[in-house]
């Protein structure tokens, strides 16, 4: 299903420009189009329509994950109380990342069961030094939407919602 997301600006690399009125065209897991919203949506009437406040653009890498989700604990806020978990603890990791907008984490992962978690999630595992890949028709539909105060408003991996504030 082709579903448009559009926003008041639009970031195809981390460190672009953002340009006004901005579209990415989502099939399945990949990007179609990406461009100004009336060209994008001219040119495809049948598109789910997905309209977000803030920027749209390529999601955030997060690096010493490793830390985070291996030597952390991640502490049930409804019940503090309640006996240690290392399952619901990564799991609460990753949703705290995945909250940020993060869609791809530097892999200096070394617990086969925290790379597991990670991969059933959708976060891509990156090399050191590599960066977000940005948002390009045939890349992959991993893309986030920040308020004008830099908060997270959606996260999505390969074309499925995984973040949405409300």
């Amino acid at each position: 299903m082709l579903t448009l997301h559009v926003a008041p600006l639009l970031r195809l690399t981390a460190d672009g420009e953002a340009a006004p009125d901005g579209a990415v065209l989502v099939d399945g897991g990949r990007v179609v189009a990406v461009g100004p919203m009336d060209e994008v949506a001219a040119a495809h009437p049948e598109a789910r329509v997905r309209r977000w406040r803030g920027t749209i653009g390529p999601g955030l890498v997060a690096d010493g994950v490793r830390v985070l989700l291996e030597e952390t604990y991640h502490e049930d806020p409804n019940d503090p109380g309640r006996a240690r978990d290392r399952t619901e603890s990564v799991r609460r990791g990753i949703h705290g990342l995945l909250t940020r907008g993060v869609t791809g984490v530097v892999d200096d992962l070394t617990d086969g069961d925290v790379r597991a978690a990670v991969d059933r999630t959708g976060l891509l595992r990156l090399w050191p030094g590599t960066t977000s890949p940005g948002l390009a028709p045939g890349g992959r539909a991993d893309l986030a939407v920040f308020d004008s105060e830099g908060s997270c408003v959606a996260t999505v991996l390969g074309g499925r919602i995984v973040h949405r504030r409300a």
